[in-house]
């Protein structure tokens, strides 16, 4: 591993923001009590709650996004039951089978940068139950989502409107995957907020790790919505016994909004690196308006380009693109965006 290598590839490289680290010092020797129960996580259940003008909302605060998604989908559905998700969906890809580990089968649609559509949900919908062999089959009794998108797309109030109509409609259960929602909420286009997610979805997440925290997720839903939840979360291994960290850590990200304050610096960075992309004439892939940028390189800029900096290889787009994948955070200097632009200018040559 080259440890001078600059690196883009994915956005919980780092560990958490000053002013996280700064509470977590300052709190380290009091004594609380354990599981979330301190008055920490009340606090910040509290300023969650006030951001999502949601009073009685239920907040659980959760280790990780994987655990997360696993234990909530898993406690929404029954056991003939699996989950519409978009082909590229993290529960589909990079979750090692955690949901099917629990018993439920994911079931996918076609994506557009990433989103599913409410027309083609409802056509899924209706076709199961159409057919006369539907009791051999798994019944979709959830739609799981991310926002943003795993292509950096944002879905619009629009579409997140017409997905809950028609999970409503059909009687199936909304989710959505926040792991990286810093990122969503402040993005320049969005137009979806904390309050229409609480409005729109029967539950969703807002993602720590990802956006400023060590770790941590916080999932928000309606009052005593999934009993026994809490139960359910240490029974699937997601309750940390020291939960007053994670408590800390969101108590701290949603004073005075942080949360979506130093996710504007990845937005800001990002938009810089698409920027230079366009001007040297490498062709941007999707419709990414978050943290993350997509674009197209041949086999041997890629090669090339990876050898100074982190990132990903999303996937091979035929006949001879590579699609890369780099990732801007809340703590992305600078310094580091300038060595990447150097790095893309030289790729002229290659």
């Amino acid at each position: 591993m080259n440890e001078k290598k600059t690196s883009f590839a994915s956005d919980y490289e780092e560990g958490a923001h000053h002013a996280v680290i700064a509470n977590l010092e300052r709190t380290n020797l009091l004594r609380t009590s354990s599981y979330g129960t301190d008055e920490f996580c009340e606090a910040a259940r509290k300023k969650i709650r006030e951001a999502c003008h949601a009073p009685e909302a239920d907040i659980f605060f959760m280790i990780g996004g994987t655990q997360t998604n696993a234990v909530v989908i898993s406690s929404l559905l029954n056991p003939y039951e699996g989950v519409i998700a978009p082909e590229c969906g993290h529960i589909n890809v990079h979750e090692a089978g955690a949901v099917e580990a629990t018993g439920h089968k994911i079931l996918t649609l076609p994506h557009t940068d990433g989103k599913i559509s409410a027309a083609d949900v409802k056509t899924y919908i209706e076709s199961f139950y159409e057919k006369d062999t539907r009791d051999h089959m798994i019944a979709p009794g959830m739609v799981y989502i991310t926002q943003p998108t795993e292509y950096g797309a944002l879905y619009t109030l629009e579409e997140l409107r017409k997905l809950s109509t028609v999970c409503r409609e059909k009687n199936v259960k909304l989710y959505v995957d926040g792991a990286r929602l810093a990122y969503a909420l402040a993005a320049p286009k969005n137009n979806v907020t904390l309050k229409h997610l609480f409005e729109l979805t029967d539950v969703f997440f807002i993602g720590g790790t990802k956006c400023g925290a060590f770790f941590g997720e916080a999932v928000v839903m309606r009052k005593n919505y999934i009993p026994h939840f809490f139960t359910i979360s240490k029974q699937r291994g997601a309750l940390l016994a020291k939960g007053r960290t994670i408590g800390v850590q969101f108590y701290t990200l949603f004073t005075d909004n942080l949360y979506t304050k130093i996710a504007r610096r990845a937005i800001d960075t990002a938009e810089k690196i698409r920027n230079e992309i366009k001007k040297q004439g490498f062709e941007l892939y999707g419709d990414s308006q978050s943290n993350m940028v997509f674009f197209t390189l041949s086999e041997s800029q890629a090669r090339k380009l990876s050898e100074n900096i982190g990132l990903r290889i999303w996937e091979k787009i035929p006949p001879d693109k590579i699609l890369i994948r780099l990732t801007t955070s809340w703590a992305t200097k600078d310094n580091e965006v300038e060595v990447l632009l150097n790095e893309l200018r030289r790729l002229k040559f290659v």
